[in-house]
């Protein structure tokens, strides 16, 4: 493992080196692909050296044992920097963990009501407000691609496009079936449904990930509604695909503009075929898109929303560590779930790395 820091060490410290030469300057794509593979390999780094400089500090305490009056100091030096040094190892056994592919990329997200009737549509829009206060709390930015709504401001489903630095590395945990328990508004005897919602997470694909043969397209214009069939404008601005080739549709009408609605639609379709291309070369993958959709039943759930008890419950984390703060999470504050999630997923992948 110390063989191959150090040879990461050595990459980094080239990288830097070429990001301060000027013909890699004068070539903005050279100093980007530069700085993006320095700015990767810098966490790493940096932990490295922090291992280094503790190995040289044992060292130096070790010499100091034979010394009689310095032997307590140096005894109690050693276990300090034995103890950095065990969690320094753990931290960089985790920064080598084969990273996502996807991590960096933007997120394309679909929310649609599940079972429950109007109830788990309202479950829909609460959980569309989550992200969307997410998102503002992380600095991304998010769009709307297709929305239907129902008359109570419910939501049937929406398309969302999340942009944003580590986006996808964030929201993949997301993917899966999400349970509610409350009174809803439409009950007038103050009894206690189970609702539901479904949240699927795509990756963005890009131009040079998938590409689409257009005569395999039927591009079809439509004006653009709301709740209640409310049209938004009187010009055809939305825009609806159809893959010829299996009949996947996606439509998008949310922006006043054709050419973006097409932009934004095009995006979305790229996702879907690429994701499911990637299904039938692995049917690992395959399972997982399944278990993300599901049937929005009430029992395919990843998390609880408990709203009599203000508690979230991630049903993939274990002991006290699986509860949450409904309130906060449910105004956005999703970091602290998220990051268990994370912990779990390397703790998972560390086990499963070392047998």
């Amino acid at each position: 493992m110390f063989e191959r820091l150090s040879g990461l060490k050595e990459q980094y410290e080239e990288l830097r080196r070429r990001m301060e030469e000027p013909e890699t300057y004068s070539d903005p794509k050279l100093y980007a692909r530069c700085e993006r593979e320095a700015r990767e390999l810098q966490p790493l780094v940096e932990a490295y050296r922090a291992w280094e400089r503790v190995e040289e500090d044992i060292a130096s305490a070790q010499e100091l044992l034979d010394d009689p009056e310095m032997r307590a100091l140096a005894q109690e030096e050693l276990r300090t920097a034995r103890a950095e040094q065990e969690r320094l190892e753990q931290e960089i056994r985790i920064l080598l963990l084969p990273k996502d592919p996807n991590d960096e990329k933007n997120v394309i997200m679909e929310i649609r009501g599940g079972v429950g009737g109007e109830e788990g549509m309202l479950f829909a829009a609460d959980l569309f407000r989550m992200y969307s206060m997410y998102a503002e709390r992380r600095g991304w930015k998010l769009d709307i691609a297709n929305i239907s709504e129902t008359e109570l401001g419910g939501i049937k489903e929406i398309s969302i496009v999340i942009e944003g630095q580590g986006a996808w590395s964030r929201l993949k945990f997301e993917a899966g079936g999400h349970r509610v328990q409350r009174v809803p508004i439409t009950e007038s005897g103050g009894r206690i449904h189970t609702s539901a919602a479904t949240v699927a997470v795509l990756p963005e694909v890009e131009d040079v990930d998938f590409k689409l043969d257009m005569n395999d397209l039927r591009i079809d214009t439509y004006r653009s509604s709301g709740a209640g069939g409310q049209h938004v404008n009187k010009t055809e601005s939305a825009i609806r695909i159809t893959y010829l080739p299996t009949g996947l549709v996606v439509e998008c009408q949310d922006e006043r503009s054709q050419y973006k609605n097409k932009d934004r639609a095009m995006q979305i379709l790229r996702a879907k075929l690429y994701e499911q291309k990637q299904a039938k070369q692995a049917a690992a993958l395959a399972a997982e898109r399944k278990s993300q959709i599901g049937s929005g039943d009430r029992s395919e759930r990843v998390r609880t929303y408990n709203f009599p008890q203000n508690r979230v419950t991630d049903h993939r984390l274990e002991g006290d560590s699986k509860n949450f703060n409904l309130s906060a999470v449910i105004d956005g504050d999703l970091d602290p779930l998220i990051d268990a999630l994370v912990t779990a997923d390397q703790a998972r992948k560390l086990k499963e790395q070392t047998g």
